[in-house]
């Protein structure tokens, strides 16, 4: 019986929704076609169209003109000659003009050419004290663990430094700017000094630098230090 009617309230509910909804509806209708029938009204009536006048044509006048008498056959005709008067001959001025007209050739002496001045850049050092992993002892790793982390950076030097040397073959700064990164964190993570020094300055300079020369030295002893660090853990 409770069931029954809590169904009948909620019919009852949705019934008196589906009302409103439809009252809502029909009402925004109406609101919607009197807007549009405003719309279509014109906002100023039309002035009545005043009639074009047509301008008067005016009728043309004839005025009879008198033929000029036609002279006399019999009478003698006069001719009279009009001397024609000499212009005076135009006046030379008295500035001799020269006879030839002389050229004067410079001669054009080469220049020397400018030397352009060479610049200057000043290459790194690259002296970075022995590589030292006490880091990853103060993080609480024995000597052994700190070992074979140190063993497991020397692969991805070793990888990553052929993909260095073609883009620096290239000139590709930013290619070399992000391989070095990637290996810059594993070594600064792993220890001190050596390749992690090594790394941290020549990827600090490749972010902004863009001489061949210097990254060519940073290059030559990224190689050098990587190998020190294999003979000290091999």
């Amino acid at each position: 019986m409770f069931a029954s009617v809590v169904i009948g309230v909620i019919v009852l509910i949705i019934a008196i929704i589906v009302y409103v909804e439809y009252k809502n509806e029909k009402t925004y209708q109406e609101e919607r076609k009197r807007r549009s029938e405003e719309r279509r009204k014109p906002k100023h009536p039309r002035k009545p169209e005043e009639k074009i006048q047509k301008p008067v044509q005016k009728k043309e006048t004839t005025v009879n003109r008198k033929k000029a008498p036609t002279p006399d056959a019999k009478k003698p005709v006069t001719t009279t000659v009009r001397k024609e008067e000499k212009k005076p001959a135009p006046v030379e001025d008295n500035v001799q003009k020269p006879s030839k007209e002389i050229k004067i050739v410079k001669e054009e002496i080469p220049s020397a050419p400018v030397k352009k001045k060479e610049k200057t850049v000043d290459l790194p050092a690259c002296e970075y004290p022995k590589f030292d992993y006490s880091r990853l002892l103060k993080m609480g790793l024995s000597d052994d663990e700190a070992i074979e982390f140190i063993k497991e950076l020397i692969p991805q030097l070793k990888t990553q430094i052929p993909l260095i040397k073609e883009a620096m073959d290239k000139e590709d700064f930013h290619s070399m700017e992000r391989l070095t990164h990637s290996i810059k964190g594993s070594s600064t993570t792993v220890g001190t000094g050596g390749v992690s020094d090594l790394l941290s300055e020549f990827n600090t300079y490749l972010k902004t630098g863009k001489d061949l020369p210097v990254a060519e030295v940073y290059f030559k002893h990224l190689n050098q230090y990587t190998n020190e660090l294999e003979k000290q853990f091999a």
